[in-house]
């Protein structure tokens, strides 16, 4: 079975950065893309950042231009620098491989908060 983990939120001020990172237990990157999701309560989870099989990224609209999202295969780790946050982008941030374009592959793991207040 193959677990995801995520780490590395925390509390930060507006305009702070954050790098978060995804371990997998498998490497399947070059099989499947990965994306990173973010939930909120009472909101459904949306995919905010993804990288393909092949190394295309792509960003939802609200984080293009701030956040970055990368893999370094030799750990099997798929990271999401953050910059210039603001307090929309609370939220618990979850990574999954990708089915698809967008539809998550695995069951989802603890995710990490992530938390922007002054």
């Amino acid at each position: 079975q193959v677990q995801l983990v995520e780490s590395g939120g925390g509390l930060v001020q507006p305009g702070g950065s954050l790098r978060l990172s995804c371990a997998a237990s498998k490497n399947f990157f070059t099989i499947y893309g990965m994306g990173w999701y973010r939930q909120v309560p009472g909101k459904q989870r949306e995919l905010v950042a993804r990288i393909t099989s092949g190394g295309s990224t792509n960003y939802a609209d609200s984080v293009k231009g701030r956040f970055t999202i990368s893999r370094e295969n030799a750990k099997n780790t798929v990271y999401l620098q953050m910059s210039s946050l603001k307090p929309e982008d609370t939220a618990v941030y979850y990574c999954n491989y990708l089915n698809g374009a967008t539809f998550p592959l695995l069951s989802w793991g603890l995710g990490t908060q992530v938390t922007v207040s002054s």
